[in-house]
């Protein structure tokens, strides 16, 4: 019998797993009326949720308290809690240890929220390959919203600051309550056939309730298989529909959905300027290096013309000249110099010059010079040039020195 008994802590632990086992205990619903709500300091909240039939304690964790509990939650709240049913081992009891809470009413379209956003994700409308661009420079934007309150004020306000000269369409569409669906729908296809070149399909803030026309599937469709590409602008920033999902660019709010989709003209104009700047001062670099290259050419070009060149040939030409001339007065030089030397060695030599000094120029009769006394015999006739006239002769006798 010892075999079947079991120890308290071994009997929790058998529950809690049961518990953590069970899918639906993992993920659930439950809803009830809040009372014995306590804040604790260090941020977790317990609370219990009762109905006619019973009550189930709960607590909330103060790190699931700041994404999962959007207003300050009260006694005698109906709410509907998202969460997990746990078994607590030290006390062997169970609770909901709560992720999200809503309000009841809100809770139920909560649920229908998630749903459809689970079915039109595995469609693949959430894909961002569907997504179209949206046109930086859009000279017509097409808006889908209520004709008045804030949205359209801060569209119209910060589109004529960013750029008077793009064109607002509105479609003063309804976008709160029943018909809304149809009626933004109709915004989008009208929008479309126009042919803006960006469509803001949004409205103010509310709660969720207020947005509920932009989480219908049919609006979804609308935006999905709209050929202009559209920016979501729906509510505040912390509020999300399925409209934000679908569409090709959420925005936080209408205000930035304009920033989005007007662009800036200044920052246009001025990125123009920057770049005609810029533009202007690779001209002058680029006008500076071709003025260098063509003054380059026109110096080679002056320096090969046909004028310089018969310049340069003169120049050459005079150059020979003088040298041609300085070596023939050079060889003139030299060659009077060995004629003085010749001259003088010839006036050396000159039979008039030793005939001056005395001497005798001595012909036979033949006319020839007589050199020795070996070439004439006695009784020759022989002639006697002096240097004022000449004589006749005749040979008596001849001595020979070497005799």
């Amino acid at each position: 019998m010892t075999k079947n008994v079991y120890s308290v802590g071994q009997v929790n632990t058998y529950i809690k797993n049961m518990f953590a086992q069970d899918f639906m205990m993992n993920h659930i619903y439950v809803r009830g009326e809040v009372s014995n709500c306590k804040y604790h300091s260090s941020g977790h909240i317990y609370f219990t949720l009762k109905d006619k039939t019973g009550t189930l304690n709960a607590i909330m964790f103060a790190g699931s308290r700041r994404t999962g509990l959007g207003f300050p939650m009260k006694e005698g709240d109906n709410v509907i809690v998202l969460g997990a049913i746990r078994v607590y081992e030290r006390d062997g009891k169970y609770q909901l240890y709560a992720e999200q809470i809503v309000l009841e009413g809100a809770g139920i379209l909560y649920q229908k929220f998630e749903q459809l956003k689970q079915e039109l994700e595995e469609m693949g409308m959430f894909a961002p390959e569907y997504k179209l661009p949206i046109p930086r420079f859009a000279r017509t934007v097409g808006v889908v919203t209520a004709p008045t309150g804030a949205a359209v004020r801060d569209i119209q306000s910060i589109s004529a600051r960013r750029n008077p000269y793009v064109q607002l369409i509105l479609y003063p569409a309804q976008v709160q309550g029943e018909g809304a669906a149809a009626s933004i729908v109709n915004g989008i296809r009208a929008l479309e056939q126009y042919g803006v070149d960006v469509m803001i399909v949004g409205r103010g803030g509310g709660s969720i309730e207020d947005l509920w026309a932009f989480n219908e599937e049919v609006v979804a469709r609308a935006i999905f298989e709209c050929s202009v590409p559209i920016i979501s602008a729906v509510g505040h920033e912390t509020d999300t529909t399925i409209a934000d999902y679908v569409a090709d660019l959420r925005a936080p709010t209408p205000s930035a959905a304009a920033e989005l989709a007007v662009f800036d003209i200044q920052a246009v104009m001025d990125d123009l300027a920057a770049k005609r700047l810029q533009l202007n001062r690779m001209l002058i670099r680029q006008l500076d290096h071709s003025k260098s290259r063509v003054e380059q050419y026109r110096l080679r070009l002056e320096l090969l013309s046909p004028q310089n060149q018969l310049l340069e040939k003169r120049q050459q030409a005079m150059e020979y000249e003088d040298r041609l001339q300085n070596s023939m007065e050079r060889i003139l030089m030299r060659k009077k110099h060995q004629m003085e030397v010749y001259a003088h060695r010839l006036e050396g030599l000159s039979p008039l010059r030793r005939i001056s000094s005395g001497c005798a120029y001595v012909t036979n009769r033949k006319g020839e010079m007589v050199r020795s006394v070996s070439q004439v015999q006695a009784g020759d006739m022989i002639s006697l040039r002096m240097l004022d006239g000449t004589m006749q002769a005749e040979v008596k006798d001849r001595t020979s020195i070497n005799e």
